[in-house]
């Protein structure tokens, strides 16, 4: 008889450690999958700015600063969004690609100014499609993003919850996924505005 109840005892915890397992596993495929929606967005907008930019060449001709600072920006939050897909959660990686985008961010701001002076590149079509394009896109990153927070949150709020705290460790969830936040949340939240 204590046999039996011993064995109950011991198969019920193995269940109980395999859903703990099975939940963990299922939370983090989640928010993987979210940063993954980022990720599919953000390389939108980095190819949508080449073709902003090579539009307005030929009306800046006197601002390839302020261009080329553009397409730098570009490159490294491309840089940023590769590390932070190779490892998304990642503390140091998040940082990277926020600190990246905010750049970017900062860069088309300043692209937009420079632009608002010449009435002929805001009237051209092929801007005008690019930056609705772009605004367009800079939506779906913001939607994504707030998807890709709430995965993690619910992902850390489980695995530091009692009883998975006890066995997140060893399942391999020792670190807590990291948040995608933006530095300046006042830049970012107003996304970059390329209205012509």
């Amino acid at each position: 008889m204590e046999t039996i109840i011993f064995l109950v005892v011991l198969a019920a915890l193995v269940f109980w450690g395999v859903a703990i397992y099975n939940k963990l596993v299922t939370l983090k495929n989640r928010f993987e999958n979210a940063f993954s929606q980022i990720e599919v967005q953000l390389k939108r907008r980095y190819d949508l700015i080449p073709n902003l930019v090579e539009v307005a060449k030929g009306y800046l001709d006197h601002e390839r600063e302020t261009l080329e600072a553009v397409i730098s920006a570009r490159n490294q939050a491309m840089q940023g969004l590769q590390a932070a897909a190779q490892d998304p959660g990642n503390a140091d990686a998040m940082a990277q690609l926020a600190s990246a985008e905010g750049m970017l961010g900062g860069a088309l701001g300043r692209l937009n100014v420079v632009m608002e002076a010449y009435p002929d590149l805001k009237a051209n079509q092929n801007m005008m499609q690019l930056a609705e394009e772009l605004t367009s896109t800079e939506n779906r990153v913001a939607f994504a993003r707030q998807a890709y927070n709430d995965q993690v949150t619910d992902y850390n709020t489980y695995k530091q919850t009692f009883p998975p705290v006890l066995l997140a460790g060893a399942f391999g969830h020792s670190h807590d996924a990291s948040l995608l936040e933006y530095e300046d949340r006042a830049e970012i939240q107003d996304a970059p505005s390329v209205s012509f």
